[in-house]
């Protein structure tokens, strides 16, 4: 006897918003077994991971530091995946955006003025756009996959930001280290909490969520983008553009991923070095999957990971725990949350025949 998955009638709601939660507790329960097999307590374990990081007035900045380039990413992600148009390319349009950012920062390098910053912010955005208009005119053009092209244009991105700061921009004062001179004064975010990193790029995420939400929920255009992913024969037969629409969720979510960059340059980093984040562009879609493709959902869980990268710091060095500890806890947590969902559209029954079944009218 196989088991074998049939369609269930209705999908619960309330599942839908609840299997996040339970992804959440299964993550927590194999992370306190993980954690004794490695020969550690699990509660002081799960304490040094999840509470003491935030525990300070420092640790919850770090916190919203760490979350900001997550749900800027997140956003835009899930305003694409809503249309079923995959932008798995985020980590090189943040990239791009920190190149843009920044080396505006650079070529302004010694300037004063208010204007600066706000053009940084401009030129990341756009440069995000730029290098996420690449899979869309191939998608639209020539029907390519953009999953595949916006994912392999991520390590050209990686490869110009290398060659920039080992070469043209390279800091002739930084004793051959592979970065850029330090941005000035005026190409930094101002900080928002003293002795803390909080910049202004947390108010900045806030603003995105909120855009997101009205996009999806108070516009024509949101609509049209639920029509297309929930029904695209729908979507076809209303005279909606999908072409157009293809090229709108890649600018946008594009667009996010610049900001996010140059966020991360012009704020905890100060410059441009060989890697500008530790894998956002892609943790983003576990962010956006995890908060149900809604801003509303987007922000707690964009905490919620950040929380994981902050408490692998943590416990790497109040516990020496590895900090590869913190991919297998991002790991598990998309892995249920799939499970979950796969669960909540199927059931599982024993048969003869295996495979997924279509559903009996």
């Amino acid at each position: 006897m196989l088991p074998r998955l049939v369609p269930r009638g209705e999908p619960s709601t309330a599942m839908v918003w609840l299997t996040p939660v339970l992804a959440v507790a299964l993550t927590l329960v194999c992370g306190m077994a993980l954690f004794a097999g490695m020969g550690f307590d699990p509660l002081d374990a799960l304490y040094a991971y999840f509470v003491e990081p935030v525990s300070t007035r420092f640790g919850l900045a770090e916190l919203a530091v760490k979350t900001t380039p997550l749900a800027l990413i997140a956003v835009g992600l899930a305003i694409g995946f809503r249309a079923n148009v995959w932008n798995i390319g985020a980590e090189g349009q943040l990239t791009m955006g920190a190149v843009l950012g920044g080396g505006l920062a650079l070529a302004a390098y010694g300037a004063e003025g208010p204007w600066l910053m706000p053009l940084m912010l401009v030129a990341g955005a756009l440069g995000g756009m730029a290098w996420a208009a690449i899979p869309a005119f191939l998608r639209t053009r020539f029907n390519a996959s953009e999953i595949l092209t916006s994912l392999m244009l991520v390590y050209v991105a990686g490869l110009l930001l290398n060659w920039l700061v080992h070469g043209p921009w390279r800091d002739p004062d930084g004793f051959n280290f592979p970065q850029s001179r330090m941005f000035n004064p005026e190409a930094l975010l101002p900080s928002l909490l003293d002795g803390t990193r909080l910049h202004l790029g947390f108010p900045l995420a806030l603003v995105a969520v909120a855009a997101g939400w009205f996009l999806l929920a108070r516009t024509f255009v949101g609509f049209q983008i639920k029509v297309l992913g929930l029904t695209p024969a729908a979507a076809s037969y209303a005279g909606f553009d999908r072409n157009r629409l293809v090229w709108f969720c890649l600018l946008a979510s594009g667009a996010l991923a610049g900001l996010a960059g140059v966020v991360e340059a012009a704020g905890p980093i100060g410059q441009l070095v060989p890697s500008i984040s530790p894998g956002y562009g892609f943790t983003a879609i576990i962010v956006a999957f995890l908060g149900r493709l809604h801003p509303a959902g987007i922000l707690p869980a964009a905490a919620l990971v950040a929380l994981s990268y902050i408490g692998g710091e943590s416990a790497q060095i109040t516990m020496q725990l590895p900090v590869a500890v913190t991919g297998v806890f991002q790991g598990m947590l998309l892995f249920f949350l799939l499970a979950s969902d796969v669960l909540i559209r199927y059931r599982v029954r024993w048969g003869a025949a295996g495979g997924v079944r279509e559903a009996v009218p």
